[in-house]
């Protein structure tokens, strides 16, 4: 019964899990144990359970002589249940979900932990941990590691037998990754180089008339104003961006959650039904196997016989009910992510916008100075010498105006561009992560009904070949 749910999906460590995971990390050993006969859990000091979709750390209490445990590559979301682990010497909780380093506070002996890829914003709670010796606390929320020093003290700290140098070398590194991996964050939000003025810079670049233009007297103080008010727009879309997708993440995260529980609901359902079934048919078909004659025998497997049918139907009707409770948390889930989508851009466009504005403006006085000087220029008034690549610009009213217009042109663009990635980056999002959720039940379904069809088959067969 068990292997008809092998496959839901997230996962709270269970007797049958760890037993799975003896019998493969110590086969020669204690593989025996591990199909039925009681083992001794005070043996087992290694245990690997990556990839097994772990939700909730449990029912690791009886392996109070563990050394070594692997929990890398689940969902888990908090450190719990680990305090019974005293003689943990090797802890892996790399890539899960974790946000507060926490419940560690009795593996006294731990001396390598990783908390590689997870959310967590703070280093904290790790005062016992006095025999740390390799700490891996990479692509994380932390956003203290702008100082140097500080995460090489760190670093330092945490990393005994390492040297000096290569402490230091690490904490580079780290600071290094983090760096990229905010980069990272800022592009699954949209937002990347927003925060600063790196867009309004590269307006800019690879424009030989705009740096011409720059020179003319008055541009510098036109350039500063309006640098100061794009960049602001720039900051301000990029908190905002932020905020949306914070938003737009909790919003996955619940709907998921919420799914996952309709499912554990549904397969108690269906366990209960499984397991009332077994019961009585067990004993049917011994009743079979033992019958007196052969009129008995066969009274007994028409009665399997309908049992085993109104397993099916049951278990198909529930799935039926659990199909339809889906799919209206879907198509719930659909029209909140449209409306958060279709309001992002709504806000999107109104703020790079803003930008398309004061570029519009910036442009209308730098034509104003241009002719100015350029008339300035022609009878001779100017009162400072400009570059010789400038003078070249100030022939006639055509080539000022056809430079300035060149360089506004494409500084739009860049703008239009930028606006453009961000709409087409949020559109595509918002396709695949609804396209995802329907296909995804769309392959449980279709899974769950070919189990169904599977289990009743090896049901019907075990019945055909029981004999008096």
């Amino acid at each position: 019964m068990s292997q008809f749910y092998n496959d839901v999906e997230p996962n709270i460590i269970d007797d049958e899990m760890v037993l799975k995971a003896v019998e493969k990390t110590c086969p020669e050993d204690l593989g025996e144990l591990a199909q039925g006969e009681n083992i001794n859990f005070k043996d087992v000091t290694e245990l690997q359970l990556s990839f097994k979709s772990i939700l909730q750390i449990d029912n690791l209490w009886r392996l109070e002589n563990l050394t070594k445990l692997q929990l890398d590559n689940n969902v888990i979301e908090k450190i719990e249940a680990l305090e019974s682990l005293v003689h943990l010497v090797w802890l892996d909780l790399s890539f899960n979900n974790i946000e507060v380093i926490e419940g560690l506070d009795t593996l006294v002996k731990l001396q390598d932990l990783s908390l590689y890829s997870n959310r967590i914003s703070k280093i904290e709670n790790m005062d016992t941990l006095q025999e740390l010796q390799i700490f891996s606390i990479g692509k994380n929320n932390l956003t203290n590691l702008e100082n140097r020093e500080d995460a090489v003290s760190k670093y330092q700290d945490l990393t005994k037998p390492l040297e000096q140098e290569e402490a230091r070398a690490l904490a580079l590194q780290e600071i290094k990754q983090a760096k990229q991996e905010e980069l990272e964050y800022h592009g699954t939000a949209f937002v990347e180089h927003l925060n600063g003025s790196f867009l309004f810079d590269s307006l800019y670049e690879d424009d030989t008339e705009a740096a011409k233009l720059a020179s003319l007297p008055g541009v510098g103080d036109l350039l500063q104003a309006y640098r100061k008010e794009f960049v602001s727009v720039c900051e301000k879309l990029y908190n905002y961006g932020l905020e949306e997708y914070e938003k737009r993440e909790a919003e996955v995260s619940d709907f998921y959650k919420k799914l996952h529980e309709i499912l554990l609901a549904s397969q108690e359902e269906s366990k209960k039904a499984m397991f009332d079934f077994e019961n009585r048919n067990k004993q049917r078909l011994d009743e079979i196997h033992h019958a007196r004659s052969y009129d008995v025998a066969e009274s007994k497997r028409a009665e399997c016989q309908e049992d085993i049918l109104q397993l099916s139907g049951t278990l198909m009707t529930l799935e039926a009910l659990l199909s339809n409770e889906l799919e209206e948390q879907l198509q719930g889930f659909k029209r909140t992510i449209d409306v958060i989508v279709s309001t992002f851009m709504e806000n999107v466009q109104e703020m790079m916008g803003q930008c398309r504005d004061l570029e519009n403006q910036h442009h209308e006085k730098l034509m104003e100075v241009a002719l100015t000087t350029l008339e300035k220029s022609l009878k001779g008034k100017l009162e400072e010498d400009l570059p010789a690549d400038v003078q070249t610009l100030l022939v006639d009213k055509n080539t000022i105006v056809n430079a300035v217009n060149m360089s506004h042109s494409i500084r739009l663009r860049k703008i239009d561009k930028r606006e453009s990635d961000m709409l087409c980056n949020t559109y595509h999002w918002h396709i695949s992560v609804t396209e995802k959720a329907f296909q995804t039940e769309s392959d449980r379904n279709r899974a769950c009904i070919k189990r169904i069809m599977s289990y009743i088959n090896t049901l019907q067969k075990e019945l055909d070949n029981t004999k008096i």
